[in-house]
């Protein structure tokens, strides 16, 4: 049992500097104050200044209370009780029910050793014509989608993780609003896959520190299902908001800010997290989808900038839609090519005659004279976006890629798609008539 320190030299928002020695970074604490108890964290070492991040904040507190350090990081309880669940950001119920009594794990562990991991080459079929046809979501993948405020980014996560193949879900909401969460619970429970769920959740009135938490609970528990041979599947949103939390608590400390006053470790910060996602070596699979938002639409944002340089890939979403400039998932050559013979060659000759499409489009709008071929590129652009790129869609790779088929065969000769004899001589609807 560690002794109690009562040398609290500075207190500052929900931070409390302490002097004391032989603490370690990340390390808990219990502040007993007149009023009770508090849970802190570590989060600055300098010399004997110890500066902790108070989870319930620091109204009530003085320069008199007692701290006692724990000698441990935050760790969470693992175990299949945590299935079905919802938690804070503390780690404690948010469902009303009783916590779970399990053998705990610690968070923010470091990444797997790359000479452990398998290269990626399963697959994660999701139910959407944009990720599955085109973006294909990799097992083990870690991919963003950059978003901003008003687009359903929220949806979007919620259907990957009704659709998805995955054996375990889990959720990491950072900042949500209370209606946010409240959906994703009530989505997950009406699709029949609440009770292989596990959701820890941070509302805008909570306390900023639990913000940090909450990826580093979700990646530990994924990692811990991983490691029993589970394919998980770990949603986090919002990205930005946990590094916004980051920087508040680099103001309150008076680091010296870096661009738009995000703290100098912001990449670090972020790969740390994406990282995590691994496909085991003789064991299972986690995988990260990220929702990241651009503040202005600004893709050169420090959030959105950072992760771009980390993850494989992005999906932009844009007028509820996945928009096919600009998305790529970096990954997805590695699967397919497994998949069925058709499936590169219907990729690119969609998002090629989808951009000529666009040209024509603009031609009409300029008022130009349009060639026969133009109006059949329009045609094909609007069968396109409602039978593809439409978000409600629910469909099977396989369909997805005959619905692609019968997009093109309304609307163009086999010869005119760009797609090899071979293969359209295989996969060209029987019934299409002559464009």
């Amino acid at each position: 049992m560690r002794t109690f320190y009562d040398e609290i030299t500075k207190i500052a928002g929900t931070v409390v500097t302490v002097k004391a020695t032989g603490i370690g970074y990340d390390e808990l604490a219990v502040i007993t104050t007149n009023q009770g108890s508090s849970l802190a964290q570590v989060i600055r070492l300098e010399d004997d200044q110890v500066s902790l991040q108070v989870f319930g904040g620091t109204e009530g507190l003085s320069n008199s209370d007692k701290i006692r350090f724990l000698g441990q990081s935050f760790q969470v309880p693992f175990s299949d009780d945590l299935l079905g669940r919802v938690f804070d950001g503390s780690g404690q119920p948010r469902d009303g029910r009783p916590q779970v009594k399990a053998e705990a794990v610690e968070i923010g562990t470091p990444a797997v050793n790359p000479i452990k991991r398998n290269l990626p080459d399963k697959m994660i079929e999701t139910g959407i014509p944009m990720i599955d046809v085109f973006n294909t979501l990799v097992g083990s993948q870690k991919l963003p989608i950059f978003s901003i405020a008003g687009e359903p980014y929220n949806d979007l996560l919620a259907r990957v993780g009704m659709q998805a193949n995955a054996d375990v879900i889990i959720l990491g909401g950072m900042g949500l609003r209370h209606d946010d969460y409240l959906q994703f619970r009530q989505r997950f429970d009406e699709a029949g896959v609440l009770g292989r769920t596990i959701m820890f959740v941070h509302t805008a009135a909570d306390p900023v520190v639990e913000c940090l938490l909450i990826p580093d609970m979700a990646l530990a528990v994924g990692e811990q299902y991983a490691l029993q041979g589970k394919n998980v599947l770990v949603l986090l949103t919002d990205m930005t908001a946990f590094s916004d939390a980051l920087k508040e608590i680099a103001i309150t400390m008076e680091q010296v800010p870096s661009n738009r006053g995000y703290p100098g470790d912001l990449y670090t910060q972020l790969a740390k997290r994406y990282e995590k996602a691994v496909d085991f070596d003789g064991a299972g699979v986690m995988t990260v989808l990220a929702c990241v938002t651009m503040p202005g639409d600004d893709v050169t944002h420090p959030v959105p900038d950072n992760t771009g340089y980390i993850t494989e890939g992005q999906l932009y979403l844009r007028g509820g839609r996945i928009v096919p400039f600009g998305s790529l998932s970096r990954l997805k050559q590695l699967v397919n090519g497994k998949t069925r013979d058709d499936h590169r060659a219907i990729m690119d000759a969609c998002i090629q005659l989808y951009a000529q499409c666009q040209e024509s489009r603009e031609k009409h709008e300029m008022g130009f004279e349009l060639a026969d071929w133009d109006e059949r590129l329009m045609k094909y652009g609007d069968l396109f976006e409602s039978k593809v790129m439409d978000l409600t869609l629910n469909l099977r790779l396989f369909d997805a890629l005959d619905q692609c088929w019968d997009i093109l065969a309304e609307c163009f000769k086999p010869e005119e798609t760009g797609i090899r004899g071979a293969i359209t001589e295989k996969h060209w609807p029987k019934t299409a008539a002559v464009a």
